[in-house]
């Protein structure tokens, strides 16, 4: 299977869809998804327009071709602490607008995933409870599937999988404010959330889980990811 993956739009629709056209000529492939890892809204100024282009790809090719999980963003508004277009906290009910066009949205993000996996590949927004080992299906709550921080690196101990996330931007990661690419740790774990408000980018990764590659994607070709350590 080839996993096309993008993370942390944040409402950023022009970008998106840069994005998005290094990967939608290949969603009619055989064995080929595409995965977004959540946080879709709050930040740009086309919340819905991104979320509209989401449903639509789901809708022409189903939710199993285009896996979305759910973000921390989008849990926001299902926990009452903003809306789709506000990220201000909603601290009393007198605040809350209630919105009915929000409704279809809000639904939505009721039912999406908050992890996926595939092969040796686990995909989710945050992070997985690694102390669990390969009991991490059962030990993760929720909140940490899309809320885990700070994000963790090395190896996973007792785990033969590897994590692609996003939710905390790679620059943070790496301690490099000029770094908004793919981070590997060279070991469990592949970041993907590039800060597109400060990096106007939003990076793909292609996991081929068959042969276990993990490749960045770009209008060049793919590229396979090395350890940010080995790279810069």
């Amino acid at each position: 299977m080839k996993i096309y993956c993008i993370s942390d739009v944040h409402g950023f629709f022009a970008e998106f869809e840069e994005a998005l056209a290094l990967v939608l000529e290949h969603l009619d492939e055989p064995d080929t998804k595409l995965c977004l890892l959540g946080d879709y809204i709050h930040g740009g100024a086309d919340n819905y327009r991104v979320l509209d282009r989401i449903m639509e790809l789901q809708n022409k090719y189903g939710s199993d071709k285009v896996i979305a999980l759910l973000g921390n963003h989008e849990d926001f508004v299902l926990t009452g602490y903003s809306t789709i277009n506000n990220m201000n906290l909603v601290e009393d009910e007198e605040h809350w607008t209630d919105d009915v066009s929000d409704d279809k949205y809000i639904q939505w993000f009721e039912n999406l995933p908050r992890y996926y996996t595939e092969g040796n590949t686990i995909f989710v927004h945050a992070g997985i409870e690694e102390d669990a080992g390969d009991m991490w299906e059962w030990a993760t709550g929720e909140d940490i599937l899309v809320g885990k921080y700070p994000a963790e690196t090395g190896k996973i101990e007792g785990l033969e999988m590897k994590v692609v996330a996003g939710h905390i931007g790679t620059c943070v990661i790496a301690d490099d404010p000029s770094f908004h690419d793919i981070y590997y740790d060279g070991e469990s774990h592949y970041y993907i959330d590039g800060t597109v408000i400060e990096s106007g980018y939003i990076p793909v990764l292609l996991v081929d889980t068959e042969k276990d590659k993990y490749y960045q994607v770009t209008e060049s070709g793919n590229n396979l990811v090395f350890p940010y350590d080995e790279e810069y």
